[in-house]
């Protein structure tokens, strides 16, 4: 029951919980002051305030390993169909968990190992990796994920595109400029650092053609440059546009959808597993999570919490076409005081539910019909 508490309260997301809304807010000042001390440490006039810079560095590792520390005890709340050794195995090993682990150590292991300080000190610039931490608790990051994992094919074929450009002008600048400045082009590759300048920037001016021909050929290959470097920029724009647009009018706009809500209440087996891992009925998908006050779009790492409603979309092509009526029954109505099963109704008709006062009954055929129910019926056409 305590490690249940404690793994709700370091879980990322859960607003409603005050501990939990606390121990977020309190980690994120914790990551910010130590990022800040990590660059003023960087500067000269850090010198007279060593003693406050090594206090505020030594309180906020202790902070970090202590996280470290409970996040691994908890690890089998959230993989729970895993045992414990597997469950903290593969959080160890996790995004998450690595950053963690190499937040910590560089900053620990000088004291056993001294020869390795410096080593161990340059490792420290993995601190900043804990900036992705802040991101996760907001959905954007999951979008930005989202996009990429999309448009991965696209991108790595403007990436292609990107490094056969790159190559073919080193090689024409080879030829042009060889003989007029062979110490700037000694070989093909010598042009690679002047290409990468001209291709993403405006160059840096260390480089560059002297010869006519190697001026027109810096030319056109910088007018190719920006046009280059605008197909990815164009790719990640078009994938946040189909992304934000398949929310708005879903993901299967094109068939007709219903839509299941499934509570997550205590001890229901959902609890505590990432969308990832759930096994749905074919035919189910995740349409969106409810969170207290806040909906979160689906995505393969977000974890279902106590509370939470999981919002199920279900798709068919060949749907049963009917309508849903109410017969309300007021006095003298001939279903008062009959049985569902003796009803004398059309074999196409079915009684889905009795709306009894503020109570919801589902019908069952010896469920007794009384005066001021409703009775919802279904008729298929």
């Amino acid at each position: 029951m305590i490690k249940r508490r404690v793994f709700k309260i370091i879980q990322i997301g859960n607003r409603t919980d005050i501990p939990s809304m606390c121990f977020d807010i309190f980690i994120i000042f914790v990551i910010l002051a130590n990022i800040a001390v990590t660059f003023f440490q960087t500067f000269e006039e850090a010198a007279g305030y060593a003693g406050m810079i090594g206090a505020v560095e030594l309180i906020t590792m202790v902070i970090f390993l202590v996280e470290y520390v409970l996040r691994i005890w908890t690890a089998d709340c959230l993989y729970p169909e895993k045992s414990y050794p597997a469950a903290c195995f593969k959080f160890a090993v996790s995004f998450y968990g690595v950053v963690d682990l190499l937040t910590i150590l560089p900053y620990f292991c000088p004291f056993f190992i001294p020869s390795g300080a410096i080593a161990f000190r340059m490792l420290r610039v993995v601190r900043i990796l804990h900036l992705f931490r802040i991101n996760s608790r907001y959905d954007a990051f999951n979008v930005i994920t989202e996009v990429l994992k999309d448009k991965r094919n696209a991108l790595v074929s403007s990436i292609f595109l990107v490094l056969v450009l790159m190559l073919a002008s080193s090689l024409c600048m080879y030829g042009l400029e060889h003989e007029a400045q062979p110490e700037n082009f000694s070989n093909a590759f010598s042009g690679i650092w002047w290409s990468v300048s001209t291709l993403l920037t405006v160059g840096y001016g260390d480089i560059y053609p002297v010869t006519i021909g190697g001026r027109m050929m810096a030319i056109v290959i910088a007018f190719l440059g920006v046009g280059m470097v605008a197909i990815p920029t164009g790719i990640i724009s078009a994938g946040f546009v189909e992304y934000y647009t398949k929310i708005k009018v879903g993901s299967y706009a094109e068939h007709d959808a219903d839509f299941i809500t499934l509570n997550i209440l205590a001890g229901h087996p959902y609890g505590g597993l990432s969308l990832k891992e759930l096994k749905l009925p074919q035919g189910l998908y995740p349409a969106v999570v409810l969170r207290g006050e806040d909906v979160y779009t689906p995505h393969e790492s977000l974890v279902l919490e106590e509370g939470d409603s999981l919002l199920l979309g279900t798709v068919s092509t060949g749907r049963l076409k009917c309508r849903i009526q109410e017969a309300p029954l007021e006095g003298g109505h001939s279903w008062i005081g009959h049985r569902i099963k003796d009803l004398d109704i059309s074999r196409r008709v079915f009684v889905v539910m009795v709306k009894r006062g503020d109570e919801n009954i589902c019908p069952q055929g010896s469920t007794l019909l009384q005066e001021g129910d409703v009775v919802l019926l279904l008729e298929k056409h």
